[in-house]
């Protein structure tokens, strides 16, 4: 994509920041990236992750327009994997939905709902219904501990601290890339397009960002990670729960990462008692190899919210540019925001963002 412009500044480098810090030097551009913490990516929310791309799974919270967004990205990443300095574990199994007999009524409605997104996104794969024989040829590790399940294919996951690691090896690689570390900046400390100064100066700082947008909130997220050498699944396995709709994600080197809450709280206190027993005792309910399994880490995030739960791009003032409320979609819209901010930067306005109904920014 050609660029109108020569430099930017971005503020912040979880994973929008350093996505974008990629794309803009691939395309020629020089750019300046300011992150306040450490190149590990230590205050980052895409660090707590589970990288799942499920945008069918996703609508029984998600609606139509983050659905339309994760699809955008089953396609994107493998290309934008396909840059990047090491390779990104990535797969497209498929998500397998699962759920104890006392659950039935509500895997009903979550049924329900998929079929209804299903419906809306035709472009979707049509999910299936599995009985317990099913289950067991797609995971033969969890017998017949189930007698129903859904499954969603072509959906998918990647490795998120690998791509975040990748990512970070690209920009070190890049003649383009000037990186400055525990150096926190806002779009105030800047007058671009002036002497001296970026062309743009492009806000991808989460949370940080909230004394420039007062609509900002943190959502609290918890995962554990385990290293479960007695655990096989092939694939991301979510647990059909009316309190705790729990997730389990495999890595690579018999990892997995397992997670369900969400609390309206910017709380970045440690995980309670409640949470782990929960979490812990719902993955031993999908798989008893879990009881063996070493606790690597128990982690918490806050999530960048908006109203709605939505993404935003906008433009608060002159080739200023704020990327902002990936909330717990971040890997699964990070693309499509990606692609939208970059037809915004090149031509002014973007149809990619108008398909998805994310017109909140001003051009």
């Amino acid at each position: 994509m050609s660029l109108p412009f020569q430099s930017a500044a971005i503020l912040g480098a979880g994973l929008m920041g350093r996505l974008l810090a990629v794309t803009l030097a691939q395309a020629g551009c020089k750019v300046d990236l300011f992150e306040a913490g450490s190149p590990d990516a230590e205050g980052a929310a895409a660090r707590v992750a589970a990288a799942m791309l499920a945008p069918l799974a996703e609508s029984a919270v998600a609606p139509v327009s983050v659905v339309r967004m994760g699809q955008h990205a089953l396609s994107r990443w493998p290309e934008l994997l396909a840059l990047l300095a090491q390779p990104v574990f990535f797969q497209r199994e498929g998500t397998l939905v699962l759920w104890h007999r006392q659950d039935s009524a509500e895997a009903a409605r979550l049924a329900r709902v998929l079929a209804r997104t299903g419906a809306q996104v035709p472009e979707l794969t049509p999910m299936q219904t599995l009985d317990g024989p099913a289950i067991t040829a797609l995971e033969p590790s969890l017998g017949q501990r189930f007698a129903q399940g859904l499954f969603l294919p072509g959906e998918g996951q990647l490795d998120n601290r690998a791509l975040l690691a990748s990512l970070l090896a690209t920009l070190q690689a890049s003649p383009r890339v000037t990186l400055h570390w525990q150096s926190p900046r806002a779009p105030s400390d800047f007058s671009p397009g002036t002497t001296g100064q970026p062309d743009w100066v492009i806000d991808c700082r989460g949370l940080g960002a909230k004394p420039q947008w007062n609509a900002l909130r943190g959502v609290r997220g918890e995962v554990i990670r385990v290293h479960a050498p007695e655990v096989s699944l092939q694939r991301p396995t979510r647990l059909v729960h009316p309190r705790y709709p729990l997730y389990i994600a495999p890595k690579p080197g018999n990892l997995f990462v397992i997670g369900a809450t969400e609390i309206e709280s910017d709380d970045m206190s440690p995980a309670s008692v409640r949470s782990t027993l929960e979490l812990l005792s719902a993955a031993y309910a999908v798989h008893s190899g879990f009881a063996e399994a070493r606790i690597v880490e128990i982690a918490t995030q806050c999530r960048p919210t908006l109203p709605e739960n939505l993404p935003a791009i906008r433009q608060p003032q002159p080739r200023v540019l704020q990327i902002n409320g990936l909330y717990r979609h971040g890997f699964m819209i990070a693309p499509a925001l990606l692609d939208a901010a970059m037809e915004l930067l090149a031509h002014g306005h973007s149809a990619l963002a108008r398909s998805f109904g994310m017109e909140t920014f001003d051009t």
